[in-house]
């Protein structure tokens, strides 16, 4: 066991002073747009952020929490990850909402207010454009009904209010003198924690995963080149191919797409008006769709027939965005009998989200695919409507009163927020649009990843992860037993005819909803491939000529997967150390490929007596270039 220590006054000072003018620097630039309270306050030496006192302790050893059903162990090893020992599964979670709130409370309840649409009851008014934008979204009213929709007797509705229960007990324990810094920085005192906010949580990583909108891009290039054009530059398969699922073709390969030529597409931006290119729609509603921006996670897993030790190896690279402190904390639970599960939970939620157990070992990169749609509305008014245009007659709409308070709980602003049977409606230069998300559709990430937690095989894990929904995720995994599989997992929805989701549909007819989801036995999956090993990018899950399923559109490059499939295939006895090596591998496949070109290009350039003196020195530069990024 590894006891907390008081830091030095030399230590703390270190720490201390840079991160009073951190504070210093953060407090004049958030005042300047309104989202930190006046000077006066922070400076009151009682309470103010002079007043910050020493953080009691964690408690070491034994804790014993208000509701547990008996004592809980809880350890810190050398590098601080939490080892929780319990008896039943509702205390190890009551523990860890407790150590999470311990060491990352405000992170907690900023992230689920941010999701809520709450900000301005801490930052005033210049936080209301991000709470309108994300109450618009749905985000909130979908962790609602999914709050409502729990069975509270189920293990994981016991689950989740122990964990509530654990996060409540260290906030109890705060004094005035207590609060975490922000807190005090703001002026602001720490709201209980609910079942909600869990939700809201994860409701939060959906829309951080899984917030994509091709069909936004693909107007704005329709709109200036014409439709085959955008066909080409977003199009549903990656030209370049070499899928998380292994192919029957040999990988990689190279589909170039043809575009019309100049004429052709200056020809299909006639008559579409100018003001529309570049604005197809309200930009707040469609984020940036460049591929570079997705790419992110990687894993991958390979057979005992390829290592060296002759049992799995399995790495998983996971790259959320880049906060401090992270969005990550490490944790070990454990249940005799019922649960022994280590990896990285999200301070918000009781689960363990990439790690292993005793049988078992697992990890996840985002799919990216197509899972929102958006469709056309007529309303019966444009400033206050209650009704919608469906198959020559009209529907109601749901309506949902929206009041954003400041930090004295008065009203600032309200705003109402429509839904048809889809799903929220927004205006934009094109009309209304209401939005189908699989993610505010019952979603409940939560379920499935607490099921895997005690899975013992491949399989009972497949099957966990078949209950999946949203965000969709590439999982590798692999057991004691020898199993390794992938599975890009959740629901991939099912357009009209066959249709894909790059296309703005027409909201006044039914015929234009989802006809269902993918079954289980069409999503992608690969077990124990004759190749020995599998990897997941972010790339496209599927070769487009083994499948003719719609999964999205405007995948990433490959170019990460086939860097790791190279590696992978060139090591026949694969160690620990060099799966290590290979995450931070720096050789580059798109190097491999252009630098060729670019040098032969020069070459040929220069024997047609064409090379100007710089091309020549660039070409020199580039050849003595390695092709490794380091």
């Amino acid at each position: 066991m590894t006891r907390n220590r008081r830091p030095r006054l030399g230590a703390v000072l270190r720490l201390a002073v840079p991160a009073l003018l951190l504070a210093g620097l953060l407090y004049v630039g958030y005042r300047r747009v309104g989202l930190v309270p006046a000077l006066g306050p922070l400076l009151d030496p009682v309470h103010g952020i002079w007043a910050v006192a020493a953080q009691a302790e964690f408690p070491d050893g034994t804790l014993v929490l208000p509701g547990a059903s008996d004592s809980v162990e809880v350890v810190f090893d050398a590098r601080g990850v939490p080892h929780i020992f319990a008896r039943s599964v509702e205390d190890a979670a009551r523990a860890l909402g407790y150590a999470h709130a311990y060491h990352r409370l405000f992170q907690m309840e900023l992230q689920t207010r941010a999701t809520a649409g709450r900000l301005t009851e801490w930052f005033g008014a210049g936080a209301l454009g991000l709470d309108r934008e994300q109450r618009r979204l749905g985000l909130a009213w979908a962790a609602e009904h999914e709050r409502a929709a729990l069975d509270s007797t189920s293990e994981l509705g016991r689950v989740l209010q122990a964990y509530a229960e654990g996060v409540n007990a260290r906030i109890a324990q705060l004094t005035s003198r207590g609060l975490p810094f922000e807190y005090r920085l703001l002026g602001a005192a720490p709201e209980p924690w609910d079942v909600l906010n869990t939700y809201l949580f994860m409701q939060r990583m959906g829309y951080t995963l899984a917030y994509l909108t091709p069909e936004f891009e693909f107007a704005r290039v329709a709109d200036r080149f014409g439709e085959a054009v955008a066909d080409g530059l977003v199009s549903r398969n990656s030209p370049i191919q070499q899928p998380i699922v292994p192919s029957r073709r040999a990988m990689p390969v190279v589909e170039p797409v043809e575009l019309p030529a100049a004429a052709a597409a200056a020809e299909g931006q006639r008559g579409r008006g100018a003001e529309r290119v570049g604005g197809a729609v309200d930009p707040s509603i469609t984020p940036s769709l460049d591929p570079s921006g997705r790419e992110a996670s990687n894993n991958w897993v390979v057979a005992p027939s390829r290592t060296a030790a002759g049992f799995p190896l399995l790495a998983g690279d996971p790259h959320l965005d880049l906060t401090l402190p992270s969005t990550w904390y490490e944790a070990h639970l454990v249940v005799p009998g019922r649960l022994d599960v280590y990896g990285v939970t999200f301070p918000g939620a009781p689960v363990v989200a990439i790690g292993f157990n005793r049988d078992l070992a697992w990890s996840f990169t985002n799919t990216g695919a197509d899972v929102l749609d958006f469709y056309g509305e007529v309303l019966d008014d444009s400033v206050q409507p209650t009704r919608y245009r469906l198959d020559g007659g009209w529907q109601p709409l749901d309506r949902r009163l929206e009041e954003y308070r400041d930090r004295r709980g008065r009203v600032v602003a309200t705003d109402t927020v429509y839904f048809t049977h889809r799903g929220p409606v927004r205006m934009s230069d094109r009309g209304p649009l209401s939005m189908r998300w699989t993610m505010l559709e019952g979603s409940n990430p939560v379920a499935p990843l607490w099921d895997i937690a005690d899975a013992s095989s491949v399989d009972e894990w497949a099957a966990a992860m078949r209950r999946y929904r949203a965000p969709l995720q590439n999982g590798v995994v692999a057991d004691r037993s020898g199993n390794i599989a992938v599975l890009s997992a959740g629901e991939y929805p099912i357009r009209p005819d066959g249709g894909d989701g790059r296309i703005i549909r027409d909201g006044t007819m039914s015929a234009s909803d989802w006809v269902g989801f993918l079954p289980p036995e069409r999503q992608p999956f690969a077990r124990n491939p004759a190749q020995g090993y599998l990897a997941s990018a972010n790339q496209q899950p599927v070769d487009p000529r083994e499948s003719g399923d719609y999964l999205g559109a405007d995948w990433p490059a490959p170019w990460r997967a086939m860097r790791i499939n190279q590696l992978l295939r060139a090591d026949s006895a694969v160690t620990p150390d060099a799966m290590r090596r290979w995450q931070t591998d720096p050789g580059s496949a798109r190097a491999d490929w252009f630098v060729p070109a670019f040098l032969d290009a020069v070459i040929a350039e220069r024997r047609a007596g064409r090379a100007s003196p710089a091309a020549v020195r660039a070409a020199e530069l580039l050849a003595e270039w390695d092709r490794r990024v380091s």
